[in-house]
Formats: C-alpha cells, structure tokens, sequence
C-alpha cells in the first residue's frame, strides 16, 4: 500500500497560483480533505508565511492553527528551509528553535526539513527541536542534476539524516528533474541501505513525473506527494486522482476513494476559477526545458509573474538560458529556495544589465563566502574573485556565526506600541522584519484578485524595469527576490 500526501493547501497553489490562496478558500473544504485518508496534508510553511502577511494581510499562524482545528485526523505537514525557516536568510539558532517550538504548539505534526545546498550542518537545530517537541522528522534531499550531483552523494545524506534521528526521507525534486530510472535506483537503495520510510516529491513541469512515481511505487517508495487535479501537473505535483487510479487494484493500492477525491476536485476546480488572474497558462504545459534549465515550479511561477509586472517578458528566455550559466560558475546549488532566488537573481541582472556581475547583490556575496553553507561543487575562480575578491569563504557552520536574535528582536517589537503582542508576532517580526512591522499595525492591504491574464508573450521591456532591477536599498533580499521570483518555494 502506498500513501499519499496532499499539497493542495501548500505547494500546489505555490507553483500555480503564485502561493495567493487565501485561507477563507481552504477551509470550507479540509473536513472533507480530512475523510479522505491522506498520510498528511501539507499546509504550511514555503512561502506561504510570506505571502500570508505580504500579500493576503492574513496571519500566517492563524491560518495553520484554523487548518489544524478543522481536520482532526490527518496529520498536518510544512515545509522548512532548514536554519532559513520561511525566510531567505539563515537565522539565528534561537530564533530556529522558538519558530519550530511554536509550530509545534500550533498544529504542525510533521516537519519536512531541507537545506538548499543539502549541508547536513544547517538542518542540525531545526531538526533537534522538532524531535524535542515529539513531532514527527522528515529529512529531505533536494534532489538536482550535476556534474558534482549523484545517487551515492544523497544515499550518504540519507545515511547521515537517520543518524540525525529523522523519521523518514524525502526526495524532493522540486525542477522534475528525476527520471523512472533514477527514481528506481534512489528509492531503492534508501530503503535498502537507510532503512527510514521514503518519500517521493516530483513536479510535472517535463511530464515526466508520473512514471518516475510508479518506478518508484515499484521500487518500495512509502509516500507520494500530489495534488489534487484542478492544481495538479504543470509546474505542481502529479494529480492525486490520476496517480489513485493508476495503482487501484494493484498491490499498491492507495485504499482512497475516487468518488471523494472528485468531490473535493469539484470544489476546487470553483476556487481556481477565482485565481486566474495569477494563473499563467505557461506554468500549467509541458516543458522539458527544464531538463536544461532546472528551474523549479514555484521559482517558475513567480518568475513569470514579476517579469509581466515589470513589462520584460522579452528578456524571459534570456534569463532561462542564463540560470544555469550562472548555477555552475556558482558550483552547483539545487535550485530551491534561497538559492534559486540568489542564482535567478544575478542571472536577471547578468541579462538586463547587458553585462555579467555588472551589480551582484549581497546574496551572491554572501553565498560566495559561504555563509549559506558549503557549496556542493567548486565555485568558478573568476567568478569568486570578482564576487568576494581576495577575502576566504568561511567553514564553520553558518549559524555559528550568527549572535542570538530573539531579544532584540522583543525589544523592537515593544517600541512599536502594540496592544496586543504575542509569542508567534515577534517571531514573524524576526523572520520578516519590514513587511512585518507593516503587518503588525494593519498597514497591509490584501491584494485585489485581476482577471485571468493573457499568455505571456515578449514585450518591450518597460521604462522601470531596469530601474527595478538596480535597486539596492530599501528590503533588499526581499526586493531582489520580489525581481525575479515574489514569494518563492
């Protein structure tokens, strides 16, 4: 029997529908997702925080804590960025430790913990304290394609989360870059040489996603990510309903009801019907490009989105062509957030500025240095020199060299004068600080639905677009990732 995870509530609409689902469509529909037997729910966590208080002036905190009230048997799921949280930066450990602490207490029952550039070393605390709080661990490799990348190198990462106590794999290919025979090799051997449950998570942005599932059903896997069908394929998961079909009567019948699943399906058919406006119909083809660019689903989406506002969708195959350009010269990185936001970022400017590393932006330096962790492969020498210059990457884990934040932090938030403050609105003021003071004081307005959107085509590129894009004061990683990816994976 194979179980199933539904990401509906999470990374479905964040790599359709730019993460703007809002909480008042979730609702009326979890006691219904709740019947239907799921492993888990995800729910939480990715980008859905941001969005939550950028856009949709909802808490984000509320919003799990509403979910979790409203489906009593189904185990409810978030993705975590490792010592990055929700966020785009590494964080302080004892801002990690009072974010999952909270979590927890909150409603979250499983926490998929990853790390961008898969360094064991900046998964440690979220890790610990989520085994603290008693939740369940799900150690996650962020499956990629290299010269520096292979079966072996994430088999040993297995090897290392199950020492670290997780509870299962995940195998998260966030581009769709895993292939039936890959996807056979790697599942396999986890559960042969790990021994923890494994999970497979696929995106369908090259169609090829529902054949690697069945080579990895047939190889063992425990666990499958889908989404229900109105938001499912493209740049999102497998359709829950399609891949129940396919193993009914089987011996890895997924025990689910068809009927059911179609019900919700109707539901959410009328939802997406309400998003349209941020809906591109590029995100929802085939496109096996991404064999070459590796670019994943909510990087995508969001992608396509900022570069529409900005009027420069003629500089869309440009920046395509130059993400991977910029990942080798940067020794490799997965592209999952915030890596894909920090290479898609000097990929941008390397194309609108008409000149490579022209601007590079704090990240890319900060990256280059090491302070994002260890890089999977080696970085481009020319490239580091005009990056960081003569200065040395650091080798300690990264979160060592970050002061504690959460005092500060406290004392902030009291300057603001608030009525009312509690212990999750100052960690969202740590995670976010600009947006959240907005937030706090109820200064966010919700953004307006549009209507559905035309295709995208090239278009010349606007008279501030490029004022945009060299912008380097004010939020910094969130304006540079707002310039090539909004609220991203």
């Amino acid at each position: 029997m194979v179980r199933i995870t539904e990401t509906v509530l999470r990374d479905a609409h964040q790599s359709l529908a730019a993460t703007r689902m809002r909480t008042e469509d979730m609702l009326p529909i979890v006691a219904k997702l709740d019947e239907v037997g799921f492993y888990s729910l995800e729910a939480w966590g990715g980008a859905t925080f941001d969005t939550c208080i950028r856009y949709l002036n909802e808490d984000p905190w509320e919003r799990l804590r509403k979910i979790k009230g409203a489906a009593k048997k189904t185990p409810i799921q978030m993705l975590l960025r490792g010592q990055n949280l929700v966020g785009y930066r590494h964080y302080a450990d004892d801002v990690v430790e009072e974010f999952v602490r909270l979590a927890a207490k909150n409603g979250i029952d499983i926490f998929r913990v990853f790390d961008a550039v898969n360094d064991i070393r900046n998964m440690e605390v979220p890790i610990r304290a989520a085994k603290k709080a008693e939740k369940h661990v799900q150690g996650t490799i962020s499956y990629t394609l290299s010269p520096v990348h292979s079966n072996d190198r994430f088999v040993e990462m297995g090897r290392q989360l199950a020492a670290m106590e997780c509870d299962s794999i995940c195998i998260k290919d966030m581009a769709g870059l895993i292939g039936p025979k890959d996807a056979a090799e790697l599942v396999s051997r986890l559960k042969k040489e790990v021994g923890l449950p494994v999970d497979l998570h696929c995106h369908c942005t090259n169609g090829i996603a529902p054949m690697s599932y069945y080579a990895g059903v047939q190889s063992g896997v425990d666990i499958l990510d889908t989404a229900i069908s109105p938001f499912g394929f493209g740049t999102s998961q497998p359709a829950t309903e399609t891949i129940v079909g396919a193993l009914m009567g089987s011996e890895y019948d997924t025990g689910l009801d068809l009927k059911l699943l179609a019900e919700i399906a109707e539901y959410f058919w009328k939802v997406k019907e309400k998003y349209q406006g941020v809906i591109d119909p590029i995100l929802e083809r085939v496109d096996v490009n991404v064999l070459v660019y590796q670019i994943p689903g909510g990087m995508l989406s969001n992608l396509v989105s900022q570069l529409k506002q900005q009027n420069a969708m003629n500089k869309y195959d440009a920046v395509l062509k130059e993400v991977p350009v910029v990942r080798r010269e940067l020794g490799y990185p997965p592209l999952v957030t915030p890596t894909s936001q920090i290479v898609g970022t000097q990929a941008v400017f390397n194309v609108v500025l008409g000149e490579r590393y022209k601007v590079i932006p704090k990240e890319v330096k900060d990256y280059v240095k090491g302070l994002y962790g260890r890089a999977p492969g080696p970085i481009d020498p020319e490239v580091q020199k005009k990056v960081i210059g003569d200065e040395q990457p650091v080798t300690a884990r990264p979160g060592d060299l970050l002061a504690p934040e959460m005092g500060e932090v406290r004392k902030k938030v009291d300057a603001m004068g608030l009525s009312k403050v509690s212990d999750e609105d100052y960690v969202t003021y740590a995670l976010y600080p600009s947006v959240a003071e907005l937030f706090l004081k109820g200064e966010i307005k919700p953004e307006v639905l549009k209507p559905r959107a035309a295709a995208s085509l090239p278009s010349k590129l606007g008279p501030n677009a490029q004022k945009f894009l060299v912008e380097l004061d004010g939020k910094v990683m969130e304006m540079r990732i707002e310039a090539v990816g909004g609220a991203p994976r």
